[in-house]
């Protein structure tokens, strides 16, 4: 896992860099994971040395069981030497027999002296049998009592000796004193006929004691042999049964550290799934976060786009009204050059007024000398001024209606909100275009009817001329300021409507 996390390391160099809580999480992570690491390595070294004391252990006592099998086994020996005395015991006995038949007071020494000597023999035999099988069964309970069996058994083979030799003394002594006594006294030869009968049948009841015990020593014998057959295949069998225990205990040794191993990698992956648990807590808030900031941007970009849509059509608004502004600054110069011409064309028409002046007088005169001669002028010759006039007049009502209409429309706008300004300036701008339309509709009927005037005046001009020209060239100057003023007023709405539309943006 390190070496995955060290590639991992080298892939990230050069990348951008992570927040500093991911990389406090990440660093957190790497330690637990090294500690737990360290954790397992000892305690695995721990275990495996336990592994190899108990080892050791099982295989001293092995060893130990071993040796004290090697020496159970090793009493057949002092077993064969029990046999060895037994068959020299009945080989001895056999002699003893065959010499019996020689003579009759060689028959009673050897009888008298061999039933002297037989019991305490036998019982010293008996009593060393019974020691060597009572030794035996202590062997078997336990090992540490087996030299101290084998020093009673060397004892009793001692006593045995000695006490035959004892015997054999006294024996030999009472048998010379009752030799001497029959040569001497002939009475006692019926005592002594008793005492050989005596002395034959303890000889039977010996022979009958000797082969009662023969034959339990040779059951013993074969009793023994049973015995030691079933302990080595007892001891044979605990052997595998210890064998078979020390791989089972070894068994359970591996099983409880896998086990063990286990219940470490449970525990671990425990703590590893409440820690990501816990990060995926962590980093679903922070998507619940990071979703309602989105939403927030995506309403806020939304309604920025709104409002680019509508400060666009404001501006497509303003380029409109600059471009009618334009067109009206241009009439307003072409207005001002035809003013001028006008001016002009007034000063000539000065000096033509006051020609015309000279020359009404001289009509005045001429009238009134007709007059005297009783002619009557022709009346149905107008002169331009009253043309004039009236053309004049229909300027006057046409412009006084268009600033009327236009401060109506002012009015109404002041008193309107926002949103309903912005339909007002696109009414305002409609209607200007159409005063526009009628203005230049006037203009031109009004260029015309100057035109036509200047064509009617060439001979006769009268006095209407001069008014009418200051009446339109004040009408003009009025329509110009006023247009003026709704396009600095309709300037100053686009202003704070993009102002207002900025702040909205910004929160």
């Amino acid at each position: 896992m390190i070496a995955s996390l060290s590639s991992q390391h080298t892939l990230w160099e050069g990348k951008p860099t992570f927040p500093a809580y991911i990389l406090g999480s990440l660093i957190d992570f790497l330690l637990r994971i090294l500690k737990g690491e360290a954790r397992l390595a000892a305690k695995r070294a721990a275990r495996a040395e336990a592994r190899e004391i108990r080892m050791k252990e099982l295989e001293k006592q092995q060893k130990e069981i071993y040796q004290v099998q090697k020496k159970y086994y090793g009493l057949g020996t002092k077993f064969g030497d029990i046999e060895q005395w037994m068959e020299d015991n009945e080989r001895y006995s056999h002699k003893s027999r065959r010499n019996a038949s020689a003579s009759d007071e060689d028959e009673h020494i050897s009888v008298y002296s061999r039933g002297s000597f037989r019991p305490s023999e036998y019982s010293c035999y008996l009593g060393s049998e019974s020691r060597a099988s009572s030794r035996t069964s202590s062997a078997r309970a336990s090992p540490v009592v087996e030299e101290r069996s084998e020093k009673d058994f060397e004892k009793g083979i001692r006593t045995a000796s000695s006490l035959s030799a004892a015997t054999l003394a006294s024996l030999g002594g009472t048998f010379s004193r009752r030799g001497s006594g029959d040569t001497s006294v002939s009475i006692d030869t019926e005592a002594s006929i008793r005492e050989i009968k005596d002395i034959n049948e303890l000889k039977d009841q010996i022979q009958n004691v000797e082969g009662k015990y023969m034959q339990g020593l040779k059951e013993m014998k074969d009793s023994l042999a049973e015995v030691e057959e079933k302990y080595k295949k007892a001891m044979v069998s605990n052997a595998q049964l210890d064998n078979e225990k020390t791989n089972f205990m070894y068994q359970v040794d591996t099983l409880q550290d896998a086990l063990l191993e286990l219940e470490e990698q449970l525990a671990e992956s425990k703590r590893q799934f409440e820690e990501k648990s816990k990060d995926f807590e962590r980093e679903k808030h922070a998507r619940a976060i990071l979703q309602f900031q989105f939403m927030e941007v995506k309403e806020a970009l939304k309604q920025r786009e709104e409002l680019l849509a509508e400060i666009r059509q404001l501006q497509q608004k303003q380029e409109g009204f600059v471009r009618e502004i334009t067109d009206l600054q241009e009439t307003i110069e072409w207005k001002e050059k035809k003013i001028g011409a006008l001016e002009r064309q007034k000063v000539f028409f000065d000096s033509l007024r006051s020609e015309r002046d000279d020359l009404r007088e001289e009509v005045v005169l001429l009238k009134e000398q007709l007059k005297q001669y009783g002619i009557i002028p022709n009346l149905g010759v107008a002169t331009n001024g009253e043309i004039s006039d009236c053309l004049a007049n229909d300027g006057l009502s046409n412009s006084s209606k268009i600033v009327s209409e236009t401060s109506h429309a002012s009015k109404v706008s002041e008193d309107c909100t926002v949103d309903i300004r912005l339909k007002r300036l696109l009414d305002e701008r409609e209607f200007l275009l159409e005063q526009i339309k009628k203005l230049k509709a006037q203009l031109e009927e009004k260029q015309n009817s100057n035109i036509e005037k200047l064509h009617l005046e060439d001979g006769v001009l009268e006095n209407g001329t001069d008014m009418h020209v200051i009446d339109l060239q004040r009408d003009a100057n009025r329509q110009i300021s006023d247009l003026k003023f709704k396009l600095a007023k309709s300037e100053q709405e686009i202003t704070a409507l993009e102002q207002n539309m900025r702040k909205t943006v910004a929160f």
